[in-house]
């Protein structure tokens, strides 16, 4: 029933817009209309506003015309696992959600700390530099930042120091990417775990050391050590705490040439590694 209200004046037809009110959810205007001396509530219901619908998600690898490399796999319950045959696994859990109520959608992530593309910590393979916290909040971002060189290795064997002296990098060079057999078998995009990757070995990871000025090596694959050679290799790059490690690269769509690397971990306190995003530009 409208409200009446008595007003003096015998103007007919004046109307007013006096009030915006949200009733349930629906927009209604109330005009004051003036009629034989009487002022009239008469609300107006307005239809709900729509709400467009989105386009489908798009994510990309490659940006402006090749400009800008996204080398970061998509963390996903069917991506590979070090050591599981079935992959990831759930990641994602929705705590709150709309459909149920919420106001908004919530969520859990749960992965380990060496899930997809991430970097490792000089924690990661010794006990004292765990204790001191030498974890990957301590990484260098200027290590993990700049002019980096792509290079494809030879698809018969690992990386031992018979193949690193044989890529001959120059030397100024300070941060190596290794694009390997990996990446030509799509190991990063299967669930499976294969432990016949392409990885360095401890001569080479050794020669690295000795004979470069590389601070920052990685490669496309969940270790940048060969299967067999985990411990040796990863304790020669990372005993000095001043190469940094960054693994489960995704190089599918790279060359080989310099690009400015961008490698931003996320930062955990006393994690011996964390997923990271790394890009490429050209």
């Amino acid at each position: 029933m409208p409200s009446i209200l008595p007003m003096a004046g015998n103007k007919r037809g004046v109307q007013l817009m006096l009030l915006l009110q949200l009733w349930t959810g629906v927009l209604t205007i109330a005009v004051l209309s003036l009629d034989e001396g009487v002022l009239t509530l008469k609300p107006q219901v307005q239809p709900p506003v729509d709400i467009p619908n989105p386009d489908p998600p798009v994510r990309r690898d490659v940006y402006y015309n090749g400009k800008i490399f996204d080398i970061t796999h998509l963390i996903y319950p069917g991506m590979p696992k070090w050591g599981v045959p079935d992959g990831m696994g759930q990641v994602v859990t929705v705590t709150e959600s709309m459909k149920n109520g919420s106001d908004c959608y919530v969520s859990e992530m749960k992965l380990p700390s060496h899930t997809g593309t991430h970097v490792d910590a000089p924690s990661h393979f010794f006990e004292e530099y765990y204790e001191k916290g030498y974890d990957t909040s301590t990484l260098n971002l200027k290590t993990l930042n700049g002019p980096a060189l792509v290079v494809d290795v030879p698809r018969n064997s690992n990386i031992t120091a018979e193949v690193m002296q044989n890529l001959r990098i120059p030397q100024g060079i300070g941060r190596v990417l290794f694009r390997t057999l990996n990446t030509d078998r799509k190991l990063m995009h299967q669930s499976e775990f294969h432990s016949d990757y392409v990885g360095i070995m401890k001569d080479g990871a050794e020669w690295i050391v000795d004979n470069t000025n590389i601070k920052l090596v990685g490669i496309d694959y969940l270790s940048i050590a060969s299967y067999n050679d985990a411990v040796p290799t990863h304790q020669a790059l990372l005993r000095s705490r001043k190469i940094v490690v960054v693994e489960g690269l995704n190089l599918d769509k790279v060359t080989a040439g310099i690009y400015d690397l961008h490698c931003l971990p996320i930062r955990v306190l006393g994690a011996e590694g964390t997923p990271t995003r790394c890009i490429l530009m050209s």
